[in-house]
């Protein structure tokens, strides 16, 4: 995993930069991001290989992120994959719509 850790760090600050009035908490190695009024958007994982970005009303997004079915989400493994466009416009779908409560 600490090959991940600028991959991490840079979808930290995207989504900390991207959603204004951004609350964030960790529970078991998960890093989670929310509203108040939305509640849980995004979940934020590193694993050994990869750092998972669930979007728990993902499959309301256009288009949807391409793994999982009602939260959906997205295995990032380099920072050029989570410098890419759409990564920016899921963070962005994901403050418009009710997230897990």
């Amino acid at each position: 995993m600490p090959g991940l850790q600028p991959v991490v760090a840079h979808l930290d600050g995207l989504i900390r930069k991207t959603i204004p009035g951004l609350q964030y908490a960790v529970k078991w190695k998960k890093a989670y991001y929310g509203l108040p009024r939305h509640g849980w958007l995004i979940e934020m994982v590193a694993y050994d290989v990869s750092v998972n970005l669930v979007f728990f009303a993902g499959a309301k997004f256009e288009p949807e992120p391409p793994l999982g079915e009602g939260s959906r989400y997205v295995k990032i493994r380099s920072l050029e994959e989570a410098r890419a466009p759409e990564v920016r416009t899921w963070i962005e779908q994901a403050a418009r719509h009710a997230g897990w409560r």
